[in-house]
């Protein structure tokens, strides 16, 4: 006969395990979904189920039993305020798994639990700022026949196409006189006199 063996015992000490149930249940009501094995998922939904039921019933004695639970006072009065009033309509299921997998390594059976009423967030557009009328900055009102003037007076200039030389200055052979430019008559300081000497004798 199968006398006290309700539960799965998680291989923990009964400490351990009660210590693993409580976090698992903070982190269900206050992140709304977490992701944890299936072993530990079908055992911290039972607590999670009893704390809403507390939190539905909403008496001193519950606030109590279930503080004595979550061990947080914070999270119990959003457990009553904020959470429990999610599920009015609802006389239970407020948990739900949802398999995700296999864990890399051993294998394990990976699972979502959440809650099946979950807060809804509003994300909000940044608001712009309106400028007064004296603010706003003031426009030109220039009508076609000005426009049609405007481009007949204006004339087209011809573009010139520059070199790559002429981009920091003219060349320099525009510059540098032909005085200064080497002649064709002088080599390399005189080296063709040297070549051409004769020998005497000669």
């Amino acid at each position: 006969m199968r006398h006290k063996i309700a539960g799965n015992k998680l291989n923990r000490f009964s400490s351990w395990r009660k210590a693993t149930m409580r976090d698992m249940a903070k982190a269900t009501l206050l992140r709304q979904r977490i992701t944890t094995t299936k072993a530990k998922a079908k055992e911290a939904m039972k607590l999670v189920d009893k704390l809403i039921t507390l939190g539905k019933e909403g008496s001193l004695a519950a606030k109590r039993r279930a503080f004595a639970i979550l061990c947080d006072h914070s999270l119990v009065s959003d457990l009553f305020n904020k959470i429990t009033p999610r599920f009015k309509s609802r006389n239970g299921g407020y948990t739900r798994v949802i398999p995700s997998g296999l864990r890399r390594g051993d294998n394990a059976q990976m699972v979502i639990l959440e809650l099946t009423e979950k807060e809804e967030v509003i994300i909000s557009k940044p608001k712009t700022k309106k400028l007064k009328k004296e603010q706003q900055p003031k426009g030109i009102n220039v009508t076609d026949a000005q426009i049609k003037e405007e481009k007949k007076t204006t004339a087209i200039e011809p573009k010139t196409e520059h070199s790559h030389h002429d981009v920091k200055g003219p060349r320099a052979d525009a510059e540098t006189p032909k005085s200064k430019l080497p002649q064709k008559g002088k080599f390399m300081g005189g080296i063709r006199k040297i070549f051409n000497k004769k020998a005497p004798g000669q």
